[in-house]
């Protein structure tokens, strides 16, 4: 086999076995159902609500001082 032939093969290959994986992880994702309501209000409760934070004052320098 020619090198050409040989690397037309390999990349044929990797795209097809790219785009299997796609299709799989695809078609596991449709199943997840939606949250219900009941559920959102727990997360929400349990995480905190979608408001912003206050902003911090006189907080501590993200950077280590040497």
């Amino acid at each position: 086999m020619s090198r050409p032939v040989l690397i037309a093969l390999l990349l044929a290959v990797a795209a097809a076995s790219s785009a299997m994986t796609v299709l799989i992880i695809n078609s596991r994702n449709t199943g997840i159902p939606a949250l219900t309501e009941e559920q959102r209000a727990v997360r929400e409760k349990f995480f905190g609500s979608d408001k912003e934070l206050p902003p911090i004052k006189e907080g501590q320098e993200m950077r280590p001082r040497w």
